[in-house]
């Protein structure tokens, strides 16, 4: 019997496999953090400012991301965007995802 705990164990390793890309996709322009939260749970994937923010600085640290820090009107506030490499890693994570996704439909469908 599937349980909800179950559903959400595997619903959660579902989810933590396009995080990553999902925010790569946001930051072809750059953005702050609470920026990107925003652009992302408006396209229907809500990350938490606990996932996000050690996501962004991991990326950063790998050499896919750059940042720097900006004062505009408010507090200052550090804009993240894809680096050349970054881009580089999006198109070919794109190309992935999209074959992966081709695949996982064919099997998915009922006969």
């Amino acid at each position: 019997m599937v349980t909800i705990d179950t559903f959400g164990k595997l619903e959660l390793e579902l989810r933590r496999g396009v995080v990553v890309l999902a925010t790569l996709s946001q930051l072809r322009k750059p953005r702050y953090g609470y920026e990107l939260r925003q652009a992302l749970a408006q396209q229907g994937m809500a990350i938490e400012e606990g996932t996000l923010y050690p996501l962004l600085r991991r990326l950063e640290t790998q050499g896919i991301l750059q940042s720097e820090w900006k004062i505009e009107d408010g507090p200052p506030r550090r804009y993240y965007s894809l680096n050349t490499d970054g881009k580089k890693l999006l198109k070919k994570l794109t190309e992935s995802w999209q074959s992966m996704n081709e695949v996982m439909n064919g099997l998915l469908k009922e006969e």
